[in-house]
């Protein structure tokens, strides 16, 4: 268990270092744009990793590199990748009804919760 989450925080670290390197690459790239295309990218590459990578650990029997990759090393690149799985996989069930509300709720509560928190953090530190 400990060398498991070891794993978890050693590939989360990673992942956050690819991440701020990924963002600045985009801006140095492209330029800096009021739209956040650094974000998107990350999430969209990040999206695309956690894909080919669960399907290549189910192939290949590496499943249990799950713990580093999958939370560790593309959680901490970006959560939005298990946010993807998490909806494509209630679609791949036929549980589409939930997978839509799953992303309703995801995004609309994650906004309204973020807003929250700045409105109760600056009336408490105004």
């Amino acid at each position: 268990m400990i060398s498991t989450t070891l794993l978890v925080a050693f590939g989360g670290a990673l992942g956050a270092v690819l991440r701020y390197l990924s963002g600045i690459g985009v801006v140095r790239l492209l330029g800096h744009h009021d739209f956040p295309l650094a974000i998107l990218t990350v999430n969209i590459v990040g999206s695309f990793l956690m894909g080919a990578f669960v399907v290549a650990a189910a192939q290949r029997g590496l499943t249990h590199f799950s713990p580093f990759v999958m939370t560790g090393l593309l959680g901490g690149f970006t959560t939005f990748s298990a946010f993807s799985l998490e909806t494509v996989t209630l679609i791949e069930r036929g549980a589409a009804v939930q997978a839509a509300l799953y992303v309703a709720l995801s995004v609309g509560l994650s906004v309204g919760a973020l807003a929250l928190g700045l409105i109760v953090a600056r009336g408490a530190l105004a």
